[in-house]
């Protein structure tokens, strides 16, 4: 009996003595407290933003695990938003989905995405501007297809008055402005092209493909690329917004005929949710692993040693994790769609009002990047070595963005662009609105590279072209791969313009105002008047300045409301945009006949020397005006 106790006595001594050796496994990291984030995070935004709702959706480990409404859809019914219901525009982060349909096709070997998209086309063609090279699908899903930006009048108010896909991209060809592949210009003409082509491939308009090959099959029952919506979709979507004194005024210009760049589509948090999960390989898929994995892999960069973009995606840097994303912008919605492929998580934000000076444009971006910093920080990248030698003064100058459009949108490059200054201690700083902040104008950079700087205490990097010469021709930023910027002469300065245009402004309200006064000053002394042509002369150089005086009222009131602006780019105008260009082209005519004047009055010695020389300077004013409004469309020449 003894030794079978003392046999269980040693068992069970082993047995504790093994157990204290082991380790106790770890506790288990708690889940990440998305809602106390987001619930302190949007309401702050909705209320210093003043935009009326927002709904987001996060996605983790293969599923959906947060979504939530804040705010109101409506605001006369005081509608709620709820995520899984309340539909909104999705704008520009449509153009994932396009992407996709793409590579549908693509993996089916129907679409290639180097050909020569003509290959395709058969109601129209691209023009050959660059022999050799054409314009390929993987040119469209990268914004590099060389095509100038074009949006003015690019929507309508209402669905049923937006044109066919075909006829408007037949109808509307930009110019191409650069070879394809060499910079990059945000393209909406691009994608809603590449769109196309998925219509005159599959045979089907491009919302019913969307709805059979992409939405279907992720059970995406709230979302829809049609114009008209259903009416169970539209008797649910959100109401756009802009702040308009204390209130809010209803937005339009929502709709339009490039579906596949955005227009008119709209979609649910939640299914905007199953998006993410199918792009991070969760749930249904719509595209097969290597399709997928090629949808977003680095496919274009302006510098080998700076983020890029995807087909569709855009990629951001941040603490050494991969980070893509893709926002949208129409009036009275904003929309954000972010993916860490590595981490398997996924954020989609959308709000349903512009804010206040077009704020919720960054209030997203915003969002998404607190987001991943507070979740899945990473680690800060480590700059390399300054291996820049010599003067930094050859970067020095003004850039102007390439997505310039060439009507009356390029009126944005007057004080959009970049200036760069070489500084005494070897950094450069930039002047301009580079960063997505809006609120952060000037930047400071350190070199850390041949034509490479890191911005000093933040994250974005700064990178230079030269030509075969040496001479720098363009800059690019890590803020926006979309776009880059491209040198200007000392002519083509917008500070040159500013200049002129403030000088030439002064000098033709001196006139405005003194003439009317002289004028009576005279009559009260009893001077005789001026003869009668010498009078004429006179009235039209008056009449220019207070034509010119109009038009800067006019545009001032214009430039005021961003919010209002941007609705009638896209609308195609409004009643003081046609009131002020019909004003700038009655200057036009008025000024001919000042200058007329201007020669007649030395010829014939009307007024004193001074009389002739203001009346000279008067013509050189508002020609200067003129010449530099019409450089920037502003005035119609």
């Amino acid at each position: 009996m003894i030794k079978p106790v003392m046999r269980l006595v040693l068992a069970l001594a082993v047995a504790l003595l093994a157990a204290l050796a082991v380790p106790a496994p770890a506790a288990a990291a708690p889940a990440p407290d998305y809602a106390a984030f987001l619930d302190a995070v949007i309401p702050t935004q909705l209320a210093r933003h003043r935009i009326p709702g927002a709904a987001v959706v996060v996605v983790a480990g293969g599923r959906q695990v947060f979504a939530k409404g804040y705010g109101l859809a409506d605001v006369d019914a005081r509608t709620p938003v709820d995520p899984d219901r309340t539909g909104f525009f999705i704008a520009s982060t449509t153009k994932v989905w396009t992407a996709t349909a793409v590579l549908q096709l693509v993996e089916q070997g129907r679409l290639d995405l180097h050909a020569d998209v003509n290959r395709y086309l058969t109601d129209f063609t691209i023009r050959d501007s660059w022999p050799g090279r054409p314009v390929t699908l993987a040119h469209l899903l990268t914004h590099t297809s060389g095509f100038a930006d074009q949006i003015l009048g690019a929507a309508v108010e209402h669905p049923a008055d937006a044109p066919s896909l075909a006829a408007y991209l037949a109808g509307h060809q930009p110019d191409r402005v650069r070879p394809p592949g060499t910079l990059a210009s945000y393209d909406n003409y691009g994608f809603a092209l590449a769109g196309y082509l998925v219509q005159v491939v599959s045979g089907q308009p491009f919302d019913r493909y969307v709805a059979e090959h992409v939405l279907r099959p992720l059970a995406m029952s709230g979302s829809s690329a049609a114009q008209p919506h259903p009416a169970a979709i539209d008797t649910t979507l959100a109401r756009g917004y802009r702040p308009d004194g204390s209130g809010q005024a209803l937005a339009r210009g929502q709709y339009g005929p490039m579906t596949p760049a955005g227009a008119g589509v709209v979609a649910t948090a939640t299914d905007m949710g199953r998006f993410l999960r199918a792009q991070l390989g969760a749930g249904p898929r719509l595209l097969g692993p290597e399709a997928l994995a090629r949808s977003v892999a680095p496919q274009f960069t302006h510098d080998p040693r700076l983020p890029g973009m995807a087909f569709g995606w855009e990629e951001h840097p941040g603490g050494g994790r991969r980070m893509l994303t893709k926002d949208g912008d129409v009036p009275g919605f904003h929309s954000n769609i972010a993916i860490l492929p590595e981490q398997g998580v996924g954020i989609f934000v959308a709000y349903n009002g512009d804010g206040v000076d077009g704020s919720a444009s960054y209030a997203n971006k915003e969002l998404v990047q607190r987001f991943v910093d507070r979740f899945h920080p990473g680690t800060r990248d480590t700059a390399p070595s300054a291996a820049t030698a010599g003067s930094l003064d050859r970067y020095a100058g003004d850039y102007r963005v390439t997505r310039t459009g060439r009507d009356l949108t390029k009126a944005a490059a007057l004080v959009s662009s970049i200036s760069v200054e070489a500084g005494p201690d070897g950094t450069l700083t930039t002047n301009g609105p580079l960063s997505a902040d809006p609120g952060k104008t000037t930047q400071r950079w350190t070199p850390i590279g041949p034509g490479l700087f890191q911005e000093r205490d933040g994250e974005d990097r700064l990178g230079f072209r030269a030509d075969g010469d040496g001479r720098v021709t363009a800059l690019f930023s890590t803020a926006n791969p979309t776009v880059a910027y491209e040198r200007l002469s000392w002519w083509q300065s917008p500070r040159l313009h500013q200049i002129l245009l403030a000088a030439s402004l002064l000098v033709l309200l001196g006139a405005l105002l003194h003439w009317p006064v002289a004028s009576l000053v005279r009559r009260l002394r009893g001077r005789p008047s001026p003869s009668r042509w010498a009078g004429a002369a006179r009235l039209a150089a008056w009449v220019t300045a207070a034509l010119v005086a109009g038009c800067t009222a006019g545009f001032a009131v214009l430039f005021s409301d961003g919010n209002r602006l941007n609705e009638s780019i896209l609308l195609g105008g409004s009643p003081l945009m046609t009131t002020v260009l019909a004003l700038s082209t009655t200057a036009v005519g008025t000024t001919a006949l000042t200058a007329a004047g201007t020669v007649a009055a030395w010829r014939h010695h009307w007024w004193t020397l001074t009389g002739r020389v203001f009346h000279t300077a008067v013509t050189l004013a508002a020609t200067t005006f003129l010449a530099v409004a019409a450089t920037y469309h502003l005035a119609i020449a």
